[in-house]
């Protein structure tokens, strides 16, 4: 409740204070900010970022499909080793070898 007071006290206080300052003022205002953004040091700052941008942009894909291909292949990983830990190279040799070994001692003794 408290959050809808503060919103509606603060849309009231921005229509109070839009209202008075009325439309001459917002012409003042937008005509300086659009004087501002044609400067020639402005556009100078924006070509730069898109130039920059569009070189970058560039070398995205590339960057994208390499992670993932990276992050594909460790949820497989992930995935195979979460279904029997013994059968990837994770797992310690002698405990590969033990597991087996149950593993043939079980099928063995169920004839």
């Amino acid at each position: 409740m408290r959050g809808k007071l503060l919103f509606l006290a603060g849309a009231a206080a921005g229509y109070v204070l839009g209202a008075r300052a009325g439309r001459r003022r917002y012409e003042q205002i937008k005509e300086t900010a659009t004087k501002l953004w044609e400067s020639p040091g402005v556009q100078k700052q924006v070509t730069a970022v898109e130039d920059f941008v569009a070189a970058k942009v560039g070398e995205l894909p590339e960057a994208a499909f390499g992670t993932a291909k990276k992050l594909v292949g460790r949820a497989n990983q992930r995935r195979r080793e979460a279904r029997d830990p013994y059968s990837s190279g994770s797992a310690p040799r002698a405990a590969r070898d033990s597991h087996a070994a149950a593993g043939a001692a079980a099928a063995g003794s169920g004839s």
